[in-house]
């Protein structure tokens, strides 16, 4: 018997994710932004669920994910060339991990709260420098971030998978060998308790001396060339101030 409480019913992964949100949101530590697999981005659900509790994200959604009617990877596909930026979306192991941005605004989403469309989101995709054939996905909120900032937030994920290896390899995470719930559920507190103090320490040394990174400065496209609206790079809307 793997002796489980009572009150721990079935819930879906997004039940649990939902939870888990909640749960931070009730505790000191401040956030403002969320990030998820397609699993999770994929919901409508979860996406109206952060968009309620006011929490910004950028989750990933399969290239077959509809988009005001469309195929996400169709619209992506209209994208012009100048649309398309080199951003890095985090550190790896071997320096800035580089790729292809495009990014568009979506039309307003019509809610019954008002007179007025209170809702508009980002669609964002990320293309391999080495493998353009490769694309992720992504949609975001709020509609303010810049292309920079959204590429950053959607680069998080990587984050997790690490924390996850690490926590294996520096903490014992995966090593236990319980039949019981009581007896897996210490294990992974503290073995996550130990992670977690690790990582605070080794953030703290990182922050001595950093200094805040410079962010580049987009334009709308004044061209609408689809349901969206792109943004461009800066290097392509001076050169056309400069010609005209």
């Amino acid at each position: 018997m793997a002796r489980i409480p009572e009150h721990r019913g079935f819930a879906t992964k997004n039940d649990l994710a939902r939870a888990m949100v909640l749960r931070a949101q009730a505790g000191p530590l401040p956030f403002r932004w969320v990030t998820a697999d397609a699993a999770y981005g994929q919901d409508s659900r979860f996406r109206r669920f952060l968009e309620d509790t006011s929490l910004s994200y950028a989750v990933a959604v399969p290239k077959s994910q509809q988009v005001h009617g469309p195929r996400i990877d169709y619209l992506i596909g209209q994208a012009p060339a100048e649309a398309w930026q080199r951003l890095t979306c985090g550190d790896g192991a071997k320096g800035p991990r580089l790729y292809d941005w495009a990014a568009a605004r979506l039309p307003a989403v019509w809610e019954f709260d008002g007179d007025e469309p209170t809702r508009q989101r980002w669609m964002l995709a990320r293309r391999s420098i080495t493998k353009p054939d490769e694309t992720a996905y992504f949609l975001a909120i709020p509609l303010h971030s810049t292309v920079a900032d959204l590429a950053l937030i959607a680069g998080c994920r990587w984050k997790i998978e690490e924390c996850f290896q690490s926590a294996k390899n520096e903490c014992g995470l995966d090593q236990y060998e319980v039949r019981r719930y009581v007896g897996w559920y210490q294990h992974i507190t503290l073995a996550m308790l130990a992670h977690a103090f690790l990582a605070v320490t080794a953030a703290q040394e990182r922050e001595k001396g950093e200094l805040e990174a410079t962010r580049p400065t987009l334009w709308t496209s004044p061209q609408r060339r689809s349901a969206a609206y792109w943004q461009l790079r800066t290097d392509v809307l001076l050169h056309r101030q400069n010609t005209r």
